[in-house]
């Protein structure tokens, strides 16, 4: 099915609230874990956002779009939720292209 371009968009950006919202409910997640196994992390998607506004020429300074993708200031974030990655971790993501200077 084929959806004109206003539905698609509506649908996207209802799709991204839903992710965001996950990912605010899931705080257990790591940012490591989500990088090693998906390539992308919350910080990713905050970039992203910025970018975004950028490209539109809208002023969004990187710990604002943080705080949209996180829910909370990114400091809050990582003092409540944020532990220390594992070696198994840290190796793991040593070997991702992210890990290898790619991302």
């Amino acid at each position: 099915m084929t959806f004109d371009d206003k539905t698609r968009i509506e649908l996207e950006a209802a799709a991204f609230r839903r992710l965001v919202s996950h990912l605010r409910n899931r705080t257990d997640v790591q940012n490591i874990d989500m990088m090693n196994l998906a390539g992308f992390c919350r910080n990713c998607l905050s970039n992203w956002m910025k970018d975004a506004a950028e490209e539109r020429g809208l002023s969004l300074g990187k710990d604002e779009a943080r705080a949209e993708i996180y829910g909370m200031p990114f400091e809050d974030w990582r003092a409540k939720y944020q532990t220390e990655a594992t070696p198994e971790q840290k190796a793991a993501f040593a070997s991702t292209p992210a890990g290898k200077g790619e991302h």
